[in-house]
């Protein structure tokens, strides 16, 4: 007699007239059982908190319960580690009101920005929300704004758009010695004292970009306001955006001002725009990168300064440029301890960017403005953006400078004789109108055609 065959388990639907399980129905009304962490240990740019699920890069909100000595405490932070049972945080603001009795709260989002027209001539922080007075930024009726994240990806290397234009920066020396391509990214380098907010300043008003966003990353406060007035002006301010975290503000916050800036210009870039990024500056970027690697663990690495400041750089670095749509022609400023070039973070950018640009010390002394020391001033993309006879002529340029720069000295006690190198004496007549081209007034904004006509008839 053969056995039954066994039929597989099947989940039947109940019957129609069946009544609701109660059970069930309870369940479906009951709240979802939240995941909250509590802070264990909280100092300096640090938290701590244990029992909190979330991923590194997502942000979580601190609170007091409401029988806490401030139950209306509220603090940003996001996690940047993960260290045995704990979840290791940095604040988006003091750290004042935290006891151990807060809790953490995980939001399951990552940092994003709100960006859109609606940020033109507007001032914000590093979280995005303004500081300007002006009211909020996304209003009924007002122009559209959406949310970009602040830690993306680089454009794919092959969908780049090729540097082949020039970028007109209004700046006379730039435009004809050292000419910057549409998506090219430069480092402006200086000694503290050497004309950087001025430069910064005549870019931002003179340069060929429909959108300005500019990233103040740990400035003092005081300089804030005056770079808005004096350095950029009612012109140079109603194209531009302007993210801001001063030098009192929390690590994460002062370097998160630079990922800021940079999402919102790549809105701009994504809808075809050519965008100008200026950021000021990396030194206190990689400053504040540093102060929450440290705090966190990392070792130390070069000159105190932990691994993940040198991969962070070129991240940031990397989402400037052309993509298929538009373009970020990015100009970063770095503070130079001194002028021998021994700086970490002054080689670890001139070996990523595209170009770069020294201001002097002694120019500026010299009431040479822009101070820009053009002999030992690079742009990279030069030569695929200008015409062969601009390329001759600055690079005469360049030949007489050095040769006036070597028998300067010879000049001044008298000891060089008429005749005896022909090309010192070329370099001594040319000397002035050489000076006269590079320098201009900072409320001067030079056409980028009779510039490079004046370069060309001074060595015609």
């Amino acid at each position: 007699m053969s056995k039954p065959t066994a039929l597989p388990d099947v989940d039947l639907p109940p019957p129609a007239d069946a009544a609701p399980d109660p059970l069930l129905a309870a369940l479906g009304r009951v709240r979802r059982i939240e995941r909250i962490g509590k802070v264990v240990e909280a100092y300096g740019t640090l938290i701590r908190a244990t029992g909190l699920k979330a991923a590194i890069g997502e942000l979580c909100e601190l609170r007091n319960p409401a029988d806490s000595g401030d139950p209306h405490f509220r603090l940003a932070a996001e996690v940047v580690g993960v260290s045995r049972q704990h979840a290791v945080l940095t604040p988006l603001g003091a750290l004042d009101g935290v006891s151990p009795a807060t809790e953490v709260y995980a939001t399951g989002r990552q940092a994003t920005v709100r960006a859109g027209d609606g940020l033109l001539g507007r001032v914000l922080d590093a979280h995005g929300e303004p500081i300007d007075g002006k009211g909020p930024i996304a209003v009924p009726g007002g122009p559209p704004v959406e949310d970009m994240p602040i830690y993306a990806a680089s454009p794919h290397p092959l969908s780049r758009n090729l540097i082949d234009a020039p970028f007109a920066t209004g700046v006379r020396a730039i435009d004809t010695v050292m000419t910057a391509g549409v998506g090219q990214r430069i480092g402006i380098f200086a000694v503290a004292g050497g004309g950087k907010s001025t430069l910064l300043g005549m870019l931002a008003r003179g340069a060929s970009a429909d959108v300005n966003v500019i990233a103040l990353v740990g400035e003092r406060g005081r300089e804030v306001n005056e770079f808005i007035r004096d350095n950029l002006g009612e012109k140079g301010m109603a194209k531009s955006v302007i993210v801001v975290a001063t030098s009192d503000r929390p690590a994460l916050e002062r370097s998160r001002a630079a990922w800021v800036a940079t999402a919102i210009a790549e809105h701009f870039r994504d809808r075809g725009k050519r965008v100008m990024l200026l950021v000021d500056s990396v030194t206190r970027f990689a400053r504040a990168l540093r102060d929450v690697g440290l705090a966190v663990g990392e070792p130390p690495a070069r000159r105190g300064f932990p691994p993940s400041v040198f991969t962070a750089l070129p991240r940031l670095f990397e989402r400037a440029g052309n993509n298929d749509k538009g373009s970020i022609t990015a100009f970063y400023t770095v503070l130079m301890e001194g002028e021998e070039g021994d700086d970490p973070i002054v080689e670890e950018v001139r070996s990523i960017l595209d170009g770069h640009i020294v201001l002097s010390r002694k120019l500026a002394a010299a009431y040479h403005y822009p101070a820009i020391d053009v002999l030992t001033s690079l742009s990279r993309t030069m030569p695929r953006v200008i015409e062969e006879p601009q390329l001759r002529a600055a690079g005469q340029l360049r030949k007489y400078l050095a040769k006036h720069q070597d028998i300067e000295l010879l000049l001044q006690l008298g000891e060089y004789k008429k005749g005896s190198d022909p090309e010192a004496d070329i370099a001594i007549q040319k000397i002035e109108p050489i000076r006269k081209l590079l320098q201009q007034p900072s409320g001067d904004i030079a056409d980028f055609g009779e510039s490079v006509a004046a370069l060309r008839k001074l060595f015609a």
